[in-house]
């Protein structure tokens, strides 16, 4: 079994007024466009948000292929590696891909590549232009949980004090080309971002 986890719980104070994560992006909610693209290679789904954001994400998610869990962040807004630990914690499969909520071009040919590679591991992520993209990679469930845990213990918040614990492998871009564009990478993270998004999905 699989799990796909989407981190929705920051505030996105670039993005400005409305909820990044059910923004309408080309008539669908961005949300959902991210859970579409994982369900080629998922069994199913945990979405983390804030207590205000369920109601409208459950919505946004209505009728999806597999089973979806809410997994809601006790104290909002810890930052995005409080929400994998949290997401994680209700994940009940070995693996897990963890996708932000804002990356709706996420290609499941290259979340299948990173379950792949991550399997010997404790983690793959992608590396782009020499930064790693913790936040569409595959990762262990138990010991991310513990990762995450620790370094938090620490009061360190930032994901790379996770994986500073863990047996990871960086996927290059060369990889990431083999199985998809770099598209599948891309963030959108301001209402122009959207826009954009919104027309390239549109042509």
């Amino acid at each position: 079994m699989r799990t796909g986890l989407v981190v929705a719980g920051g505030y996105a104070t670039r993005f400005g007024d409305g909820d990044k994560a059910v923004a309408d992006l080309a008539g669908t909610p961005m949300i959902r466009r991210v859970a579409d693209r994982l369900t080629p290679g998922i069994d199913r789904l945990v979405v983390n948000c804030r207590p205000d954001q369920r109601t409208a994400i459950e919505d946004a998610l209505a009728g999806y292929a597999h089973p979806v869990t809410v997994a809601v962040d006790d104290e909002p807004d810890r930052g995005p590696m409080t929400g994998i630990l949290t997401g994680l914690r209700a994940v009940e499969s070995e693996f897990a891909v963890v996708v932000a909520c804002d990356m709706p071009f996420v290609a499941p040919a290259l979340v299948e590549h990173l379950f792949e590679r991550a399997h010997e591991h404790d983690a793959a992520v992608p590396r782009v232009d020499g930064r790693d993209q913790p936040l569409q990679a595959v990762y262990r469930t138990d010991a991310t949980v513990a990762a995450c845990e620790a370094a938090l213990a620490r009061d360190e918040r930032a994901v790379f004090a996770a994986l500073a614990e863990l047996d990871w492998v960086f996927v290059p871009e060369a990889e990431i080309r083999a199985h998809a564009t770099l598209e599948s990478l891309r963030n959108v993270n301001t209402r122009a971002d959207l826009r954009a998004a919104t027309a390239d999905l549109e042509e």
